[in-house]
């Protein structure tokens, strides 16, 4: 059996409770071998450090019968329905004993011998696994969901409650199945993501076609796309022209043009043209496989309210075993109570205390609002960020590639000598050569336009000015290139008065202004404008309606244009004129005055300012690693527009937790007064507690119907 080298993360088959997770974790730790072991309840996934095998595995696993397969395999059991599972058919058996008991004690009466024997054989078909794990708990004192149940059937069998003790076994039964199906629910988002790609892909090598699994499929190959497959690779295109649906991964509702050097992903759908694609990564590292592995990763942190429930079980099931025994002894004992009728109560407290729909109430709601996030290309990476997003108040937004398009465009080139526009386009474009501006692209886009060729324009002692644009020696000249402010410190006069309105004029307009000079003059005025997205001012505008109280943008642009691009986006607050580190400064200003705030931005220059905020949003252009990793949340179809969504989908995680949570509790409070009064039996109670739980799976699954 292959070994397990230090880390190695395995998928498991037939999980199904988090008591059974927690089982399941501390038994493959005690394994000879293993250092440490981490179970991922909703992605239904282990990771083990250190060695073990298979085998071991599963047999660690046994108590639940659980199916272990290495993580890029899977399990490979097809799906069977709830009904026909091993252990289900079980409980349906055990509900025909019940049935046939229930006919024989009304027939002739409850203590018949024969009534007596199919009470017991139905609980212990039933329950066999119940008493196995309440059994090993109580022998260890470990007080959990199955040793107070284990306790009430036992106490109810030892006092002549036969029919109650079995019918609470089947009822209990019922509500395990129901905790599965939540949870398989739930985790069909997840699982549909990752049978999004195709198995095989068909691939040329040696100037043979043959179709071959992905898992064998290496990083040059070629891959062949016919029109109407699905891209099984991510890779580059080498020939042909088509269109891609990328709904799969960003949540695109328009397919995409493909060309030749255009990239695509696993998981799409070609349109009608044949692609030949040249693949770039392995089945493991493709966008797909990153996102599907972030978001069960996701599935596995704690949310708040999550780790307030973990909390709260450890003291309350402990808490409702010392109960339920108080009432039991306590007022037969002072006040000469009935025994009988006393015990029964608190073998009552038991059941009804079990706290099934409590810790299910919050794993399956941020299970499903996470898988739901990512079909519609939202990437959310984890329940802490989820549960904040949902009451956050403030969002600062990066103006270049977050409001605007990030896609710059010359619009005005002014010579203010004699020098012609063209001469002074290639100083310019020569030293933005080597800067990492934004607007540095439309000055080598334009040109490009104008057929110049820099190799003409040789660059020496190139230097940037942080925040304020560049200088270099072309042709043995010194220029600068920069903002008008690296000018007013630079010129010993600072900038004319006639140039200053034009510059002025082109700011209102929404432009950014870019002089070209020497230390002694100003040689070009060149223009760039940054056009705003179509959507960004409706999503601003939705932002406000869902009660965003402040919206800020941040940039290093003039603080003219940051004015005029932020009266056309709605922004309610602009600030301009930022370096970096004052961007940082912001973020941290806003925590401080507003209590939270969410800074959207690329994932790359604003990377300290998306880390300061409470939850960092990019918008993370399909394949981008530096959002996946760096983000909180990443748009990955690069769309502003998916952020409403967002908003909207954690606000409802927000209420429907916080209405479970409060659900659950309030019927445990309910049901135990009627215990204490004596009219709740032991079948209601754990009636009581099964329906609490469907109550709060379905309200859960309610999560799945958040559209975009």
């Amino acid at each position: 059996m292959e070994q397990i080298r230090d880390k190695n993360v395995y998928r498991i088959q037939g999980l199904t409770c988090t008591n059974c997770a927690a089982q399941f974790e501390r038994n493959v730790r005690n394994l000879p071998g293993v250092r440490e072991a981490k179970v991922n309840f909703g992605a239904s996934k282990i990771t083990v450090f250190g060695e073990a095998n298979i085998e071991q595995l599963e047999k660690a696993g046994a108590f639940e019968s659980l199916k272990i397969a290495p993580q890029h395999v899977g399990t490979s059991a097809r799906k069977v329905p709830l009904w026909k599972r091993k252990k289900n058919m079980f409980v349906l058996l055990s509900a025909f004993l019940l049935i046939t008991a229930w006919l024989v004690s009304n027939s002739y009466g409850e203590e018949n011998a024969w009534a007596v024997l199919l009470y017991s054989a139905s609980m212990a078909v039933g329950g066999y696994r119940l008493f196995i794990h309440g059994l090993k708990n109580l022998l260890r004192l470990q007080f959990q969901m199955n040793t107070l149940m284990i306790i009430a059937i036992l106490g109810a069998a030892a006092i002549g409650e036969w029919r109650e003790g079995a019918t609470v076994v089947i009822l209990f039964a019922i509500s395990e199945m129901l905790e599965t199906f939540s949870m398989d629910k739930a985790r069909e988002s997840i699982r549909s993501l990752m049978e999004i790609a195709p198995k095989q892909a068909l691939i040329r090598r040696n100037g043979e076609e043959k179709s071959i699994a992905v898992g064998e499929i290496e990083t040059g190959d070629t891959m062949i796309v016919k029109p109407g497959q699905k891209i099984a690779m991510d890779g580059i295109v080498t020939k042909g022209t088509s269109t891609v649906n990328q709904a799969a991964i960003t949540g695109e509702s328009i397919p995409v043009s493909k060309t030749i050097d255009d990239e695509v992903y696993a998981g799409t759908l070609n349109g009608e043209g044949l692609l030949e694609v040249q693949v770039t990564r392995r089945a493991g590292d493709t966008t797909l496989a990153k996102i599907i592995h972030l978001v069960e990763e996701a599935q596995a942190e704690r949310a708040p309210s999550q780790a307030f429930v973990d909390r709260f079980a450890r003291i309350y099931t402990p808490a409702i075993l010392i109960t339920g025994l108080l009432l039991a002894i306590i007022p037969p004992l002072i006040f000469q109570a009935d025994w009988y009728d006393w015990i029964y109560r608190g073998l009552a407290v038991l059941v009804v205390g079990c706290p099934c729909a409590l810790v299910i109430s919050t794993p399956v709601s941020i299970v499903t609002a996470i898988g739901n996030a990512a079909r519609n290309g939202v990437l959310i990476k984890g329940g802490i960020h989820l549960e904040e997003m949902g009451q956050l108040k403030t969002i600062a937004f990066d103006k270049t590639g977050t409001l605007t398009k990030g896609a710059p465009v010359v619009t005005d080139l002014i010579s203010m000598g004699s020098q012609k526009e063209k001469e002074l386009l290639a100083i310019a474009a020569a030293m933005e050569k080597n800067s990492q501006h934004p607007l540095a692209s439309a000055l080598l886009r334009k040109a490009e336009e104008a057929k110049i060729h820099l190799t003409e324009y040789p660059v020496a002692d190139f230097a940037s000015l942080t925040g304020k644009g560049v200088q270099a020696r072309v042709n043995g000249s010194l220029y600068y290139a920069g903002s008008p402010a690296l000018f007013e410190e630079r010129l010993p006069g600072g900038i004319p008065d006639r140039l200053r309105q034009q510059i002025k004029d082109r700011q209102l307009q929404g432009k950014t202004v870019i002089l070209l000079g020497t230390e002694l003059e100003i040689l070009a005025l060149i223009a760039v404008t940054d056009e705003v997205r179509e959507n960004s001012a409706e999503v601003i505008e939705k932002l406000h309606g869902l009660g965003i109280q402040k919206t800020v943008m941040l940039t290093g642009d003039n603080n003219s244009t940051a004015q005029a691009i932020g009266q056309i986006s709605g922004i309610t607050e602009t600030r301009a004129e930022l370096l970096p580190q004052d961007k940082l400064e912001v973020i941290k200003q806003l925590r401080k005055d507003e209590g939270s705030v969410a800074m959207v931005g690329d994932g790359v220059n604003d990377a300290p300012a998306l880390a300061a905020a409470t939850v960092g949003v990019a918008m993370g252009g399909t394949g981008t690693d530096t959002a996946l990793e760096t983000a909180d949340i990443a748009l990955m179809g690069d769309d502003l527009g998916k952020l409403p969504f967002t908003i909207k989908l954690s606000r409802k995680t927000l209420q429907i937790i916080k209405q479970n949570i409060t659900f659950a509790l309030a019927i445990k409070a309910i049901a135990l007064l009627l215990i204490i009064t004596g009219w709740l039996t032991l079948w209601m109670a754990v009636f009581a507690d099964m329906g609490a739980t469907l109550i709060v799976t379905l309200n859960g699954l309610r999560l799945l119907n958040v559209q975009d």
